[in-house]
């Protein structure tokens, strides 16, 4: 027993002495590690007051700031490690975790395919941050573009974060890529409306409407004849182009046309109407097309007056009289009718 407790003794003992002779080489570690901790943040400080001036270079160099940043960490931390244990090597690292360059690759694909997006969409910049872009479901402001991935805050005030692998290997729509952006609007008028006044008087709303562009000129064109209306299509440009200026544009212009031509000068803005047509196939005209007056070209001859179930129905019982020389049922069921 002790024999036992002495070799723990011995075993505690050089631990501790191992540790005191070692506890030098750990503070300069420390230190060391430190040093390249501010070392590294000094430098992403100005690689992003090298490029902030420059627009082109601006989002890259938050990017690269951030590489910068980390290679330093990284490399004050091997430092360190070999202040601590001399014999120790970075590759010694990577052989006793057993990963080979191929299994690095397999690990880290992902990441480096985002990071690789990333520094591409930073150099050719289809998009930058501040602006506002429509990636499938997704509509928002560009709030940062990241080595991993690119975050949107959406109009509602929520988080979108995308890879960028995805952002770069898929269609982005950007809504606010040029100063200007065009809207459009269909307006329907009724059939019995003059189209050109009702084009007029959509001109005149638009000109007196703050948010709409002079140059370039809005249009007015018409577009359909619909089922219940003619459809005019108001096309006028905004800028600046981003969502709440869209929004503001549309609220100004619509409310004006509304007002010009339905309030002021009375232009009917029909809403869908159907007309449902009901023929009886009763009558000896039916099968004749010519003849038939409702939902059929009368052609070249007259159109025949309206008909209606009650006339059909007296029309059978006159005709059942004269054949048959008393009255058809049909003729008793109208006159209880009546």
């Amino acid at each position: 027993m002790n024999v036992e407790l002495t070799a723990v003794w011995k075993q505690l003992e050089s631990m501790v002495r191992g540790f005191l002779a070692s506890l030098p080489n750990l503070v300069i570690a420390i230190i060391v590690f430190f040093i390249f901790f501010f070392i590294a943040g000094a430098m992403k400080r100005a690689v992003r007051r090298a490029t902030e001036n420059r627009r082109r270079a601006r989002n890259l160099g938050l990017v690269l700031g951030r590489l910068v940043q980390g290679v330093t960490i990284l490399i004050g931390l091997f430092v360190a490690l070999s202040i601590v244990v001399p014999t120790f090597r970075a590759g010694d690292l990577v052989q006793l975790l057993g990963i080979s360059g191929v299994a690095i690759g397999f690990a880290f694909r992902d990441i480096l395919q985002n990071f690789l997006s990333g520094v591409l969409i930073l150099l050719t910049e289809p998009f930058q941050i501040g602006d506002q872009i429509v990636f499938k479901n997704f509509e928002g402001t560009v709030e940062n573009i990241e080595t991993r991935a690119t975050t949107i805050r959406t109009y509602d005030n929520r988080r979108i974060v995308i890879p960028n692998s995805e952002l770069f290997t898929n269609s982005v729509t950007v809504n606010t890529a040029f100063d200007n952006r065009r809207m459009e609007y269909d307006v329907g008028i009724g059939y019995s409306d003059d189209i050109e006044q009702a084009k007029q008087l959509i001109y005149q709303a638009l000109e007196e409407t703050d948010e709409v562009l002079r140059d370039p000129v809005p249009d007015v064109l018409v577009m359909e004849l619909a089922e219940s209306s003619v459809n005019i299509r108001v096309r006028w440009w905004i800028k600046p182009p981003r969502r709440i200026d869209d929004l503001r544009s549309h609220d100004q212009v619509i409310t004006a046309i509304k007002q010009k031509l339905y309030v002021e000068n009375g232009i009917d803005l029909p809403y869908p109407t159907r007309q449902i047509l009901f023929h009886d196939q009763t009558e000896d005209t039916d099968g004749d097309r010519t003849r038939q007056r409702e939902g059929w070209t009368a052609g070249q001859k007259q159109a025949p007056r309206a008909r209606s179930i009650s006339g059909a129905l007296r029309t059978i019982a006159e005709r059942s009289v004269q054949q048959n020389g008393h009255p058809s049922p049909h003729h008793h069921e109208k006159h209880e009718a009546e």
